[in-house]
């Protein structure tokens, strides 16, 4: 490991209370069967996928259920054996209803045929990247942008590195961090398998000083696969792909540009090891390990969840509620999203589910701006909230994004540190929208 005390980058915050404690020693665990699955068919940046099923059909485990919609789409496929009941919405994650396809489990469980094993050592990098869209692969970490869309960039773009993102910065989600302690070798293998695809051998695996056990643990078997394990210092938003990429090779990123401008690709741990599992043994993407935590939680723990598990069900895994909650998050408490319904479900990104007390929430009233500076310390990316912000109120969009909003990776440390309560992030997604919506016009 390079640094005992950590590779960091400038900016940035430190949460006072990270909340990990409460689900981090959880061993993984596999979510029982359930009845009824409700598969939300747009689970990727980019193209939806073309659905392949109707109503009353039967399907099995793993079976494509809807092919991807385009180059950067990836196949669906059904989370268990069963019948389709209907394609119809339900509530998504975004606060808006979404098209899911509801399968009835028929109880068995029961794989359809799978994609056959890869030789990958011996195999063509086109052949890898072909594999790893059929399987449905995206980032897990949360964007859920297409895996195989970022493992082929345009020809003048030429790639020396591959990095994974093990830091898992977010304040209380602990997923990654068992995965790479309790299934090291499938990381490793996938990281291998990815560096393979994109024709490099300069691969790191970075991971945050907090997670001792899971740096020991890659590190212990990390020579075997040729692959770097790098210590990062615990701070947020260590996880960025920009952020990863200044700490551990000391490249920056430029303005408006893309990891492959600067000759590296960045996946997340998640997504490796469903590439190994895609690549290996023919699997595709209908699972993932997820946090369930928060203190009204009976027992904060990490459970590998079926794609389509209600939300609700995933919390009675975790032995439901000690406490009425007063605000549930899918993933974490900075960059997760407020949910006003227990239907929602399990899709490719939701890295965690998290429930609050009352007394841990806080209804802020902003303020105005007092030119403090807080905001100019915290944010990674050098940007300016506080005049943002300002000219945003102001309808200035155009000042906005000539002074590198769409830059902003949208973490809230600039909120965080606010004293006056500024809704920031807020404001930049609206301002993002708008010059997105304009520049289509």
């Amino acid at each position: 490991m390079s640094s005992s005390k950590g590779l960091t980058f400038k900016g940035g915050i430190h949460p006072t209370s990270d909340g990990k404690a409460l689900s981090s020693s959880a061993a993984i665990q596999d979510a029982p069967l359930l009845e009824e699955y409700q598969v939300i068919i747009h689970q990727n940046i980019g193209a939806p996928p073309k659905v392949l099923v109707a109503k009353g059909d039967e399907v099995k485990k793993g079976q494509v259920i809807a092919e991807a919609g385009g180059f950067v789409s990836v196949a669906l496929h059904s989370p268990t054996s069963g019948k389709i009941l209907k394609i119809d919405n339900i509530p998504g994650p975004m606060g808006v209803p979404v098209q899911a396809v509801f399968i009835s489990a028929d109880g068995e469980d029961q794989w359809g045929e799978l994609m056959p094993p890869m030789d990958w050592k011996n195999a063509e990098p086109q052949a890898i990247k072909d594999r790893i869209r059929d399987a449905g692969v995206v980032g897990m970490g949360g964007a859920a942008f297409p895996t195989h869309v970022k493992l082929s960039p345009p020809p003048e773009k030429k790639l020396d590195c591959l990095i994974l993102n093990g830091a898992e910065c977010e304040p209380y989600l602990t997923a990654d961090h068992r995965l790479m302690v309790e299934y090291p070798e499938k990381v490793l293998e996938g990281a291998a398998i990815l560096g393979k695809a994109i024709a490099v051998t300069d691969i790191y695996i970075g991971v945050e000083v907090n997670k001792m056990d899971a740096i020991d643990t890659l590190l212990a078997k990390a020579d075997a696969y040729g692959i770097k394990i790098v210590g990062l210092q615990v701070k947020y938003p260590q996880g960025a792909e920009k952020h990863l990429i200044s700490a551990i090779i000391k490249r920056e990123v430029p303005t408006g540009g893309l990891p492959m401008d600067v000759a590296c690709v960045v996946q997340n741990v998640g997504s490796a090891a469903a590439v190994a599992d895609a690549v290996t043994e023919g699997k595709p993407l209908i699972e993932r390990i997820t946090t369930i935590t928060g203190l009204p939680v009976k027992n904060p723990s990490n459970w590998r969840l079926k794609l389509g598990t209600p939300i609700v069900e995933a919390i009675k895994f975790a032995g439901g509620i000690v406490c009425e909650p007063a605000k549930i998050i899918l993933g974490g408490p900075m960059m997760g999203f407020a949910q006003k319904s227990l239907q929602v479900t399990v899709t490719k990104n939701t890295s965690g589910v998290l429930l609050m007390k009352k007394e841990e929430i806080t209804q802020y009233q902003s303020t105005a701006c007092i030119r403090c500076g807080r905001c100019l310390d915290a944010c990674p990316m050098n940007l300016q909230p506080g005049s943002l912000s300002a000219a945003i109120e102001s309808e200035k969009f155009d000042l906005a994004a000539k002074n590198n909003l769409m830059d902003c990776v949208e973490c809230g440390s600039c909120a965080y540190v606010c004293p006056s309560n500024r809704p920031l992030v807020q404001h930049f997604r609206r301002a993002k929208a708008e010059i997105r919506n304009r520049s289509k016009k």
